[in-house]
């Protein structure tokens, strides 16, 4: 089976739609949850205004780029523009204190042989 390659758009398109950036605020991981704080207003960017109406509940930062057919790079730039303006609120997973809160392996096991058993 033959791969084809990824469309990340037409690059003067995502030029302007960046306003020439190409880096983005290193905040905004693939699974950071957005929600929306207000709605979209009369001569916003077309790709703020769907951003803000996508994370009317939260969305992950990768699937608002799949909803947007854009790259990640790109959403988050956008991203951190409304984060700027106070128009989303960014919501960061949380990362385990330490290895040893996490679940005994042997219990994640029975837990999995009992779904499988059901």
């Amino acid at each position: 089976m033959t791969r084809k390659p990824v469309d990340t758009g037409a690059p003067d398109r995502l030029y302007t739609v960046t306003g020439g950036r190409s880096r983005a605020d290193e905040s905004f991981d693939l699974v950071t949850l957005i929600v929306s704080e207000s709605g979209p207003v009369p001569g916003m960017q077309s790709e703020h205004a769907r951003i803000l109406e996508l994370c009317r509940h939260p969305v992950a930062v990768v699937e608002i780029a799949a909803e947007l057919g854009l790259p990640v790079m790109v959403v988050r730039i956008l991203l951190g523009d409304l984060l700027d303006t106070g128009r989303i609120t960014a919501r960061h997973p949380r990362a385990a204190p330490s290895v040893a809160s996490l679940p005994d392996s042997a219990l994640l096991q029975e837990v999995l042989h009992g779904l499988r058993n059901l």
